[in-house]
C-alpha cells in the first residue's frame, strides 16, 4: 500500500521519518515549518523597533473562516511569527512584514468577502484566506488581484479564482491515509469499516471519502468492505449520534474511518463504540489527542495548521518582495500520523499552535 503524499510519523526521540514520496502532478510538497520561534505581539508580524523612517511596510491580511476554531489559532500564530521571522531576514533591506488579522467570529462567507474588500481599500499588498465558500469568495478575490493584492488560499480554495496559490490538504491522500491506518488498526484482518462523512455537499470531504473508498478498494482480497457512509451536521454533537446510532444498528462494524473528527470533540463520543470497532481520524486538536491516549482512538492524520499561515505568509512576501512565483499553484504539505507513540510530542506542538506556551 502507497500514499500520494508523504506521511510524517513522529517517534519519541523526535527524529521523523517519512513514508512515501509521491504527489499529484502540479503539487508541491513543503516541509512541516520549524516550531519554537518567539511569538511576536499580536497582529503587528515583528517587533515595533522594527518600524523606523525609511522602512518599507509590506502588509499581509489574513482571513481564516472563524474565531472559534482553535485550528484558526494555529494559522494565526504561525501567521504572526512568519512575519516577525521575515522582519528579521528583511531588516538590512529595510522591509517589515506587518501582518493584519480579520476573521470572523463564526464562519460566514459574506463576512469574509466584506473583509477582503475592507483590507483592498486599506492597501495591503497581499491576503490569505481560508474561503468558507470558494464560489462566494471568487469575485472579490478576483477584484482584489485586480488591483495589484496578491491573494493565496489555505485551507479551503477557491480554484475557479485568480488567487495566486492554494496551501493545504492533499484531501485525497488523507482519506487514503485514513485507510491505510484503519486496517493497520484492525490488524489485516479484514472486516466491515463504516465511513463517517460530515457535510455531504463539502468538496474536500468528498474528496476525502474518494481516498478511502480507493485504498479500501486495494483492500477487498482482504476481506475489508464497506457497510456505509453516515453523513451529519457538523456539529460534535451530531458527529457522536451518528456513529452511536450507526454502531447500535451495525454491531459488527469494525472500524470507522472518520474524514472529520467531530465526535472527539466530545467527551465520551465513543463509549459503547470503541471496545467493538477501531477508529482513525482526521485532525489532532488537543481533545482528539485525548482519544489517542485512552486508547479508544488508534491513529490520527493530521494537518499542518500552523503553516497554513505561515506558508502563506512566505509565499506573498517572496511575490511581493522578490517578484517570485511559487513553484506550484497547488501546494500540499506533509500529513502526520499521530498514534499512543507519539501524542505527546504532538500535544506539545499544539501548546505552541495555540499559544499557551
Amino acid at each position: 500500500m502507497t500514499l500520494n503524499s508523504s506521511i510524517i510519523r513522529f517517534t519519541g526521540c523526535g527524529v521523523l521519518a517519512l513514508i512515501g514520496a509521491f504527489l499529484p502532478v502540479g503539487c508541491e510538497k513543503k516541509p512541516a515549518p520549524t516550531v519554537g520561534a518567539p511569538a511576536p505581539e499580536a497582529g503587528s508580524g515583528g517587533s515595533p523597533s522594527a518600524a523606523r523612517a525609511g522602512t518599507k511596510t509590506i502588509t499581509i491580511g489574513v482571513i481564516a473562516k472563524s474565531e472559534s476554531n482553535p485550528v484558526f489559532q494555529a494559522a494565526k500564530t504561525g501567521a504572526e511569527e512568519a512575519g516577525a521571522e521575515l522582519t528579521r531576514a528583511l531588516a538590512p533591506e529595510g522591509v517589515e512584514v506587518k501582518i493584519v488579522w480579520r476573521t470572523p467570529v463564526s464562519e460566514d462567507a459574506a463576512v469574509q468577502a466584506q473583509y477582503v474588500e475592507q483590507l483592498v481599500n486599506q492597501g495591503v499588498d497581499g491576503i490569505a484566506i481560508s474561503c468558507t465558500n470558494g464560489d462566494l469568495l471568487t469575485p472579490p478575490i478576483d477584484e482584489a488581484v485586480s488591483k495589484g493584492v496578491f491573494v493565496v488560499t489555505f485551507d479551503s480554495d477557491a480554484p475557479k479564482s485568480k488567487r495566486l496559490a492554494y496551501y493545504g490538504i492533499d484531501d485525497v491522500a488523507a482519506g487514503r491515509a485514513v485507510m491505510q491506518e484503519l486496517a493497520k488498526a484492525m490488524g489485516g484482518k479484514g472486516g466491515p469499516i463504516a465511513i463517517l462523512g460530515g457535510n455531504q455537499t463539502a468538496p474536500n470531504l468528498q474528496a476525502r471519502i474518494r481516498g478511502v473508498k480507493e485504498a479500501l478498494e486495494g483492500m477487498k482480497d482482504q476481506g475489508f468492505t464497506l457497510r456505509n457512509t453516515y453523513y451529519h451536521k457538523e456539529t460534535a454533537v451530531d458527529g457522536a449520534a451518528a456513529v452511536q446510532q450507526a454502531q447500535t444498528a451495525n454491531p459488527d462494524i469494525a472500524g470507522w474511518a472518520m474524514v472529520g473528527g467531530w465526535p472527539l470533540f466530545t467527551q465520551n463520543a465513543l463509549d459503547g463504540v470503541a471496545d467493538k470497532a477501531r477508529v482513525v481520524s482526521v485532525d489532532t486538536l488537543p481533545e482528539q489527542l485525548d482519544y489517542v491516549r485512552k486508547g479508544q482512538v488508534q491513529a490520527l492524520i493530521g494537518q499542518d495548521c500552523y503553516a497554513w499561515g505561515n506558508e502563506s505568509v512566505k509565499i506573498l512576501v517572496d511575490k511581493i518582495h522578490r517578484k517570485k512565483d511559487p513553484s506550484s499553484q497547488v501546494i500540499h504539505f506533509d500529513l502526520a500520523v499521530v498514534t499512543k507513540d507519539n501524542v505527546e510530542q504532538f500535544a506539545g506542538q499544539w501548546q505552541h499552535w495555540l499559544g499557551r506556551k
